[in-house]
């Protein structure tokens, strides 16, 4: 029957349930493995059969069919550039190694994880995460299967010659056009085999766009020199990078962290691009990042003196550049702080939890929150209290169930009564937890989905599981939420082997 004829036997409300409930049952059959997306269709579901008065918003229906389309594969990816619905409000631009990551012997990446709360509570719903290393794609992913790294939303590898969007690494063919221009890579492994100062790096480190090589500090300056005499005559468009005291590269003149940014720019258009860019680097390839026009720059305090000589002679005057006191990621937390740029106090740097704070208004915050108080509670930097469980099940929805990544379920409750007998289980030990990817999606008038990457990094290898919670509001005159259920799976390659593996939550 058409829907014009039904319209004239049936009340609007009568064909809308009917409708609903039929969208809920195609949604149903598309949920897959989406265990979470198929609560939500199921409970919304029951009480479109159950209630009298129901009345499901056709927008819930939408969003969870989409939520569960995205969740079975059948819904690529966006192209991060599009992530957000208008311009990002700060977009920050920066370094891995000993800009991000700090490699001291005795870091226990206290300062990166500083950042990961502040990043993952404050900025990843509206902001931009972009890294720019010489490291390549390979020797990226492997740094980031080691240090408590988050997922940017762009990343720039080999030194300003490869961009790619997302976690799924999607490559920005036209930017390998863009570089192609006056490049020819035969010529220039010609012309650099007439150095014997140049020591080739390895064939891991040599990229389409990328001539690597390691030079002795003293003899740097001339070989640069009389290099790029050679390449000019030879009618090629290069520019050699040195940095790290021994590494040069040899890339195209678009080249560079600084032009791959510049390209970045003009890529958003007008309308999208970021309001405010912050570039953070420690060592000589970043010394480009700071010539881009109206950013903000930072030098972190660990700064090689390779970069704080050309800052000197070059941007010494530039008030929109600093040379941070503090090392590493801190250093970009302060640079934010020292420009205004947003919110600079990371969660970690809150002592004690305040009530409401582990039920907040900001979604981004209840999840980084509830980890950190989870993470303090199995280390015991906080105290042994009563009141904490309680506290915490007055969040918690009381049938709500977690599904935990073997698949086994409980309820939320039960679970946190389990909490205070791992209670300090890692006193002494470097067992630290972050959340990663924070995003959420409106899926009824007062519930929100959000999805994120749990990981875990103890003595052993780091652990790490696809979590989706999903959050209500207490009541109509509250903004704070309440957990409902609460979903995870092993990402592949770092679940837990181990059967006797304490995973909580």
């Amino acid at each position: 029957m058409r829907l014009h004829k039904l319209k004239r036997v049936m009340s609007g409300a009568m064909i809308s349930r009917i409708c609903c409930c039929l969208g809920l049952q195609i949604a149903m059959r598309h949920a897959g493995t989406a265990r979470t997306e198929r609560y939500l269709v199921e409970d919304l579901l029951r009480k479109s059969r159950t209630s009298v008065g129901f009345y499901c918003n056709p927008c819930e229906v939408v969003l969870v069919y989409q939520l569960m389309l995205r969740s079975s594969g059948l819904i690529r990816e966006k192209v991060l550039m599009d992530r957000l619905d208008g311009p990002a409000n700060l977009m920050i631009v920066s370094d891995l190694d000993m800009t991000m990551v700090d490699h001291h012997v005795h870091d226990d990446h206290t300062s990166q994880l500083r950042f990961n709360a502040l990043w993952e509570s404050s900025y990843r719903h509206n902001s931009l995460l972009v890294f720019s290393t010489g490291r390549t794609v390979e020797t990226y992913k492997w740094l980031k299967k080691r240090t408590p790294m988050l997922t940017p939303d762009i990343i720039i590898t080999s030194v300003g010659t490869e961009i790619a969007y997302g976690e799924s690494m999607v490559p920005d063919s036209g930017f390998e056009q863009f570089l192609n221009q006056n490049w020819d890579r035969d010529i220039v492994m010609e012309e650099t085999n007439k150095f014997p100062q140049l020591k080739y790096q390895s064939e891991s480190q040599q990229r389409q766009h990328k001539v690597s090589f390691d030079v002795e500090k003293e003899k740097a300056e001339g070989v640069m020199k009389a290099l790029s005499e050679c390449l000019e005559k030879r009618g090629l468009d290069i520019k050699i990078i040195f940095s790290g005291g021994h590494a040069l590269d040899v890339v195209p003149k678009r080249g560079g962290k600084g032009q791959a940014l510049v390209y970045l720019l003009n890529k958003f258009g007008d309308g999208k691009r970021p309001r405010n860019t912050l570039v953070c680097g420690d060592s000589g390839n970043d010394a480009e990042l700071f010539t881009v026009p109206d950013v903000y720059g930072v030098m972190v305090s660990n700064a090689m003196e390779e970069l704080l000589l050309w800052h000197t002679e070059n941007v010494k005057n530039n008030p929109k550049i600093i040379h941070a006191t503090e090392r590493c990621a801190s250093g970009i937390i302060q640079a934010i702080g020292h420009f205004k740029l947003g919110p600079n106090l990371s969660p970690r740097d809150v002592m004690d939890f305040p009530e409401g704070s582990l039920s907040s208004t900001n979604l981004g915050h209840a999840i980084v929150n509830f980890y950190l108080f989870y993470e303090r509670w199995r280390r015991a930097d906080v105290v042994n209290s009563v009141e904490h469980i309680p506290n915490l099940k007055a969040i918690c929805y009381p049938s709500g169930v977690f599904v935990n990544p073997s698949g086994q379920k409980q309820r939320l409750h039960d679970c946190l009564d389990e909490l205070p007998k791992f209670y300090g289980d890692k006193q002494g030990k470097k067992f630290r937890i972050w959340v990663d990817r924070v995003t959420s999606a409106q899926i009824g008038l007062d519930s929100w989905s959000v999805k994120f990457d749990k990981w875990e990094l103890s003595d052993e290898e780091p652990k790490g599981c696809a979590s989706t919670v999903v959050l209500r509001t207490k009541d109509s005159a509250s903004d704070m939420f309440v957990w409902m259920h609460m979903d995870q799976t092993w990402l592949t390659g770092f679940g837990a082997t181990d059967q006797t593996y304490s995973w909580l939550f």
